[in-house]
């Protein structure tokens, strides 16, 4: 899959499930219910010991039917452990310079966390795919995407944290392109996720209709 293709997938979606657990079971049921209600992007984050495996082990099972990430990637060697593991986008809380030298050599994308305008830009200049608007999504809610994309129209926007089934509608007419979720897609039995995520594809697919 190349990097354009991945990109695309992710806008596509709209809306990823950001995954922290310490076991692949855990990670195989939380990822067939995203995909029962119709979200097959998920990120696996590297603030726990396993990800790589759980990484690997969602490839293995879904493949191409699920598009599987890597998060809170902080630094370079951590980059190319997941992509080596079989990550196909990598997501971090911070920009760093080093790590989006290295996912672009891999053509991986590349979401680093942004706080400011100036280091979204610095980001975008070092080959960046998506800004990761964090932690400021959270306190600034859904007129970011807005106020982000009114001097920089094309800036794609990955807002993580802050959205929830109330307020989506207005993240996604504000222009906000991707939008990660933690307990809605996360906690619960796998209906309980497969519920949340149809409830969210499905006011994706409404507002964009006529946004």
């Amino acid at each position: 899959m190349f990097k354009a293709d991945i990109v695309n997938k992710i806008e596509a979606t709209g809306a990823m499930a950001i995954v922290r657990t310490e076991t692949i079971e855990r990670g195989i049921e939380i990822a067939k219910g995203c995909m029962e209600g119709g979200i097959d992007v998920v990120e696996i984050s590297y603030t726990l010991p396993g990800a790589g495996e759980v990484i690997r082990a969602l490839n293995n099972k879904f493949g191409d039917k699920l598009l599987v990430g890597a998060g809170t990637v902080l630094d370079a060697e951590t980059a190319r452990l997941a992509i080596l593991c079989g990550a196909r986008f990598v997501i971090a809380p911070n920009l760093s310079k080093e790590a989006a030298k290295v996912c672009n050599r891999y053509q991986i994308p590349y979401a680093p966390g942004c706080t400011t305008v100036t280091e979204m830009l610095e980001a975008l200049e070092a080959g960046a795919s998506y800004i990761k608007a964090f932690p400021i999504s959270n306190f600034y809610g859904p007129s970011l995407a807005s106020v982000l994309k009114t001097p920089i129209p094309n800036m794609p926007v990955l807002a993580s944290g802050g959205a929830n089934l109330d307020n989506l509608e207005t993240w996604i007419k504000n222009g906000v392109d991707a939008v990660g979720f933690g307990g809605l897609l996360t906690k619960g039995t796998k209906e309980n996720i497969a519920a949340n995520a149809k409830k969210i594809r499905e006011i994706i697919v409404k507002t964009r209709e006529y946004r």
